[in-house]
């Protein structure tokens, strides 16, 4: 239920243009052949921003048990490249945007889902969006 209650608050107050802006991009990236892995990160991304809480970022390849280009080797350089030319630049947005809802007490959850965002914009090349409540941790 605090999920829904922090996802329709994220919605109303910026999280429909977020989610819009990274659609938006998404489309751009689209545009060439050489932007398509960009532009599935772009809409993943797009996704997430739209409803942060509750959720979280994994890598595909766990979630789905086989690997695939974007969790292989290409997958890494993609997401190199993506760190060079976009990610740390996002990256930095995210956290300048979670500094200002840290200012306030009510804030901070937002903060928080922001510097989610922060973390999947540096390299998301590979990941996929899943329910909290999914995720399980392996200790082998």
């Amino acid at each position: 239920m605090l999920s829904l209650i922090g996802n329709i608050i994220w919605f109303v107050f910026g999280g429909v243009f977020l989610a819009l802006g990274w659609f938006l991009a998404g489309c751009l990236m689209a545009v060439s052949i050489i932007g398509l892995p960009w532009a599935r990160s772009a809409f993943v991304i797009a996704g997430f921003a739209l409803v942060p809480f509750g959720k979280t970022m994994v890598r595909r390849d766990l979630v789905t048990g086989q690997r695939d280009i974007g969790t292989s080797g290409w997958g890494f350089l993609g997401n190199v490249l993506w760190f060079l030319f976009a990610g740390w630049w996002l990256c930095l947005g995210h956290v300048v945007s979670a500094l200002g809802c840290f200012v306030t007490i009510i804030g901070i959850p937002w903060g928080w889902q922001h510097l989610k965002l922060a973390a999947i914009t540096l390299a998301p090349i590979g990941m996929t969006v899943v329910d909290s409540d999914r995720v399980e941790v392996r200790i082998n």
